[in-house]
This record gives C-alpha cells, structure tokens and sequence, in this order.
C-alpha cells in the first residue's frame, strides 16, 4: 500500500471525524473521484465497495454520462456515501483497463470491499437507470435476485 494513500485516507477520514468538513462539504464539488490504485486501496482499508468508471477522453457517450450522469445530485450523493468512485482514463492507463478486459465504453465496474469484481455494466447509463443500478449493488441485493426482481420490488 502506498505511504501517500494511507496518508490521505486518514487524512481525509480525521477531518471528518473532527467536524472540520462534512461529507457534504466534501463532495460539493461532485463525485470523489479516485485514480485507480489509490482508490482500490482506500476500498480495502475502509471495507467498501469501489465504483470504476472506465471512459476516454474521445469518447461521446464518456461525456455525456461525465455532463448529465455525474452531475446528478442524487448521482453524487450516493456514489460519495456508499462507494469509493474511481476513475480510470483507458488511454493513459492502459494496463489497468487491460486488466478488466474493457470494451466498449464506457464501462463502469463494482468491485467488492475485498477487492473482487461483482460485474460490470458497460455503455452509457443515464441517471435516473444509475441510481437503481448503485443500489441494487450496495445493497448486495444481486446475490439474492436479478436486477429486473430488484426493480420490480422497488417502490
């Protein structure tokens, strides 16, 4: 684990416990977002999931989800309480994409507070389809039903 992750993690964690910002004050400005390694790591030492959003700089669809998906603020709420949000740059870090196999994009993947992939959902996803679709995860509601039972039991 890097030196400067574990640093800013408690470091970030200690401002919070100490009143000094509030979570909202910490995303105000939009989603978390993570670059990859610190991001997995951070997952790890606090025991949560970790939400990669795969995307590229010539991707339409990337900024569409980056204007309209990302900057929704039930989007960012969410993402910013329950996950880690990573965001990898398929381009520049080519080795991790390759790691996750990533085509087409976008392509986001959840992955566990153990660091093991729960799956992915690539193209683009809108927000109003995100938010069912981060808690479907979070609630761990996939190891018991599909998504489509999931939604059809939502009020």
């Amino acid at each position: 684990m890097h030196v400067k992750t574990i640093f800013m993690a408690l470091t970030l964690l200690g401002l919070l416990v100490i009143g000094q910002i509030s979570p909202l004050q910490a995303g105000a400005a939009g989603i978390n977002w993570l670059p990859h390694d610190e991001g997995m790591a951070l997952g790890k030492s606090l025991k949560k999931k970790v939400f990669i959003n795969f995307y590229a700089t010539w991707c339409s669809f990337c900024k569409m989800m980056d204007t309209n998906t990302f900057k929704d603020a039930a989007v960012i709420a969410y993402l910013n309480d329950n996950f880690i949000a990573v965001k990898v740059d398929v381009d520049k870090e080519r080795n991790v994409a390759a790691q996750y196999s990533i085509s087409p994009l976008p392509d986001v993947w959840f992955i566990s507070e153990k660091g093991e992939a729960i799956g992915n959902r690539p193209g683009y996803i809108p927000a109003e389809e995100m938010l069912p679709v981060l808690k479907f995860i979070q609630t761990e509601s996939y190891l018991e039903m599909s998504y489509q039972t999931f939604l059809d039991s939502q009020p």
